[in-house]
């Protein structure tokens, strides 16, 4: 046998690693599937941040995108009987216009969150 044979028998005879990196499938992922949801769903948020007033926005939470239907976190009722009111007078129609994809509804969840403060 050549030294070439030698070697490729040698390689064939190593133990086997199962263990798989993740950081490279993990990257394709997020680039492929992810990426594009981020960046809809971040330009929502800056159309909202415009145009929601400060006192009901503050709490809100965007939760996500899903055909065509953005899901908002609001804390309680009172606020989310406002921000209803607020969307059907006319604000729904703003930010569809101004977000240009496809946003066909906004659909409010009771639910709680933590407010991050950025500043």
């Amino acid at each position: 046998m050549d030294d070439a044979q030698l070697h490729t028998v040698w390689q064939n005879r190593q133990p086997y690693d199962p263990v798989v990196p993740l950081a490279q499938p993990l990257t394709a992922l997020v680039k492929r599937a992810l990426a594009k949801r981020v960046r809809q769903v971040g330009r929502l948020a800056a159309i909202w941040d415009e145009v929601i007033p400060d006192k009901i926005a503050a709490h809100t939470a965007l939760e996500g995108l899903s055909r065509g239907t953005l899901r908002v976190l609001v804390d309680s009722a009172g606020h989310r009987y406002q921000l209803r009111a607020l969307l059907d007078g006319g604000l729904f129609e703003a930010i569809r216009s101004r977000f240009g994809g496809a946003l066909n509804s906004i659909r409010l969840i009771p639910g709680q969150f933590e407010s991050i403060d950025l500043a």
